[in-house]
């Protein structure tokens, strides 16, 4: 064949076939996953954090520069899909923004500059027993919810305001030992059902403001921020009311004025993993038709994309001793979000702080020393794909370096303990009172 034709037909013929607008089960599933391990194979790294009841594995692809391993400065970011096995859109979703993902590497600029400052970790499934039990596909139940041992996933976590007995699934001890093995720092959790973006709390106490209608976090200003930035770029999320029966003023809400749930992943993500977590609810039908695909990923592509780039707002950094050594465990926080359960720094001595552009003072504290504070104005810095870098250095040695686990506090009901959080969390309503009027009244 003559080398120009030669290199004419390799032009006009892909690697990889276009992933079709289907229902995908878990062999078809699975056949896509290798095929983009094996042909993107320098920025992509598929492995399974664990197995569901009846034994399917729980898949997960790495799509990065580095994506077998973290590295320091590149925070990690997750997609988590088809929790509830009836809830078949964001599955799909997921698998089309994996292709979309390695497909644009190196051709579209944002996505390609997205991949090299980011470790992205998409499961398109956690429930897939659910998924391929349903017989007959519909709208509003399904026995597919559940997973096999008929237990709802996302009321089998442990609960930071009240006990949570039930007995973890196969799947939740997966999620849960996959968190601990990573440092993530941003994350949503797709479902369907209804077409709004929920930010925790779940479930609430007096303190969290369950009084008042709602259970906000010390950090409600970023959650709220990073709901409307998932739902203002989807056009009927955006809407509030696309669902009959249901209103959410700019296509968000939170998770507890919408309805209270125990025992839920997005509370136990933001509490005891350090993990910002939303709900993202995306198509008011759970299971619809497969021609319905092509719309829903044209609504969802853009907030997708937009919503991962969120992991690199606030500030970052490393703590290290007298002889730069870096300094697992210190407790770095900025002074006017305390967590119940302190957010420290992994086994690199980094730390990630998800913050809205203005002045803060962060708090670097390792126990038994004095604390280092410092000042910081963190800009609207977005478009470099890289958070505020501010390191702290202490001026002792640590005695040992070799510390693999970030602490976390005990997973107990966390808030039932808790005495006078609700003084500090007025002072937070306000500032999420200004925040809201600044997102949503400010043309």
């Amino acid at each position: 064949m003559d080398l120009s034709l030669y290199l004419c037909v390799g032009l006009l013929v892909p690697l990889v076939a276009p992933l079709d607008f289907k229902y995908h089960h878990q062999e078809e599933m699975e056949a896509f996953l290798k095929n983009v391990a094996q042909t993107h194979d320098s920025i992509t790294h598929l492995h399974s954090i664990g197995k569901s009841v009846s034994g399917r594995n729980l898949w997960v692809i790495v799509v990065g520069r580095f994506p077998r391993e973290h590295r320091i400065g590149i925070p990690e970011f997750k997609y988590i899909g088809n929790m509830h096995g009836d809830e078949v859109v964001g599955r799909e979703l997921l698998l089309h923004l994996i292709d979309y993902l390695v497909s644009n590497d190196g051709r579209d600029p944002e996505i390609t500059r997205l991949i090299n400052n980011t470790r992205i970790h998409i499961m398109p499934t956690m429930n897939p027993d659910g998924f391929e039990s349903i017989e007959i596909r519909d709208c509003y139940s399904s026995d597919g919810r559940f997973n096999e041992n008929q237990f709802d996933l996302n009321r089998n976590f442990p609960d930071a305001f009240e006990n949570n007995s039930e007995v973890r699934q196969p799947e939740t001890l997966a999620i849960m030992k996959w968190l601990k093995s990573e440092s993530f720092v941003l994350s949503a959790n797709l479902h369907g059902g209804a077409l709004v973006a929920s930010y925790p709390f779940d479930n609430g106490v007096v303190a969290t403001g369950t009084n008042r209608g709602h259970s906000l976090t010390p950090d409600n200003d970023v959650f709220e921020y990073l709901a409307y930035t998932y739902s203002s770029k989807n056009p009927k999320m955006s809407q509030g009311d696309a669902c009959d029966n249901m209103n959410f003023r700019n296509g968000i809400t939170n998770g507890f004025t919408w309805y209270p749930l125990k025992g839920g992943m997005q509370d136990y993500n933001y509490i005891w993993s350090q993990c910002f977590e939303i709900t993202l609810e995306l198509s008011c039908c759970k299971y619809p038709p497969a021609e319905d695909l092509p719309s829903f990923w044209n609504d969802n592509r853009n907030s997708l994309i937009s919503y991962m780039k969120q992991v690199h707002l606030g500030v970052k950094g490393q703590v290290f001793d007298v002889n730069k050594n870096p300094i697992a465990n210190a407790i770095v926080e900025s002074t006017d979000r305390k967590h119940i359960c302190p957010y420290r720094t992994n086994r690199f001595g980094e730390y990630f702080l998800l913050l809205l552009p203005g002045s803060y003072t962060i708090n670097a504290t390792v126990p038994g020393h004095k604390s280092i504070l410092k000042e910081v104005t963190i800009p609207d810095n977005m478009q470099n794909f890289s958070a505020l870098r501010m390191d702290f250095h202490f001026p002792f040695q640590v005695k040992s370096h070799n510390t693999t686990t970030r602490l976390s506090c005990s997973e107990v009901p966390l808030y039932m303990y808790l005495e006078n959080h609700s003084e500090r969390l007025k002072s937070h309503f306000i500032l999420f009172l200004m925040t809201f009027v600044s997102l949503f009244y400010i043309k």
